[in-house]
């Protein structure tokens, strides 16, 4: 029986990077399709924060991990990924600060402008989430749209610059990341600058099946949720 559990929903690109990650490390896992299932008892008795991705291993101290960075993290210094996580600390305080910036800052702005087309819950305190009207939730969403530019462009002049990916001339678990996230911008037709388009293409070459398949129930949501507002 696999060491892991993966507990995922597979149309969210936050769930998207763990089931990458997994495949590309080439770890032994059992994954858990939990849609629908995360406000269960049994669910908030391991995940009291009922969040997917979330791993199961009895060799962590709770027994439960979950927010895919964390993840990604964890299984890489256990297993000696130096590939997808090097250990040197100043390519590891690249890799971290490029993910730290897309979970607080970029993915933010990314929610606002796609969520509500995905269907997605908004937060508690968005304007999305509150009793505006919906003209007022609209011109929030548009604003939270042009303010993607800035922090994206970011991760071409800083943490990509003339090298293939963040972690250099192979992918790594900011990359992961960072190219999953990019998938979600699909569903509101949001213009992706060329070496964006170009950078998703290269992670898909250079992971193969391990981006691939978990990308394909991303898009493939996507494009049903797309075929419905038609």
């Amino acid at each position: 029986m696999p060491d892991i559990k993966l507990n995922v929903i597979k149309p969210s690109v936050n769930n998207m990077a763990a089931r990458v990650f997994v495949r590309a490390a080439g770890l032994d896992f059992a994954e858990n399709d939990v849609f629908g299932q995360t406000r269960s008892p049994e669910y908030l008795a391991i995940c009291p924060a009922h969040l997917t991705p979330m791993i199961e291993t009895a060799e962590l101290p709770n027994g439960a991990l979950w927010e895919s960075c964390a993840i990604m993290q964890y299984l890489s210094n256990k297993h000696g990924l130096e590939g997808l996580y090097p250990s040197s600390p100043e390519k590891r305080a690249m890799i971290d600060s490029a993910m730290f910036y897309l979970i607080g800052t970029f993915y933010p702005y990314l929610a606002r402008a796609t969520y509500p087309a995905l269907n997605f819950p908004q937060y508690p305190g968005e304007v999305g989430f509150s009793d505006a009207d919906p003209d007022s939730k609209e011109r929030a969403r548009k604003a939270a749209v042009e303010a993607l530019a800035e922090p994206l462009d970011v991760f071409r002049s800083f943490y990509i610059k003339d090298k293939r990916f963040i972690g250099g001339d192979r992918p790594s678990i900011a990359d992961i990341r960072f190219a999953a996230t990019l998938e979600f911008l699909a569903v509101i037709d949001y213009p992706l600058p060329g070496w964006a388009k170009d950078y998703v293409a290269a992670m898909e070459d250079a992971l193969g099946q391990a981006y691939a398949e978990p990308a394909a129930d991303v898009r493939g949501y996507i494009g049903y949720v797309r075929s419905q507002a038609h």
